[in-house]
């Protein structure tokens, strides 16, 4: 669930749709969909292609009671 809403979170801070993330990373618009619904247990590449489509690096901090995930930016280029 951390992933999805860290998907949302920077999707929306970007102003991008779910079909403009989708043709950025090479997915399509039901795919990002489920991932921001937390309706697919995400695999590394899955992982790794919203994460560069969102200019960002993934952060994912895992403890017994806690997880966070989140994306840190890249700077502008």
């Amino acid at each position: 669930m951390a992933f999805a809403k860290a998907v949302y979170d920077r999707r929306v801070e970007l102003g991008l749709t779910q079909t403009q993330l989708a043709e950025r990373s090479g997915l399509t618009q039901a795919k990002i969909s489920r991932v921001e619904g937390a309706d697919t247990v995400p695999t590394l590449p899955l992982l790794r292609r919203p994460t560069l489509a969102l200019n960002a690096s993934l952060n994912i901090a895992l403890d017994d009671d806690h997880e966070e995930v989140t994306f840190t930016a890249h700077p502008a280029a």
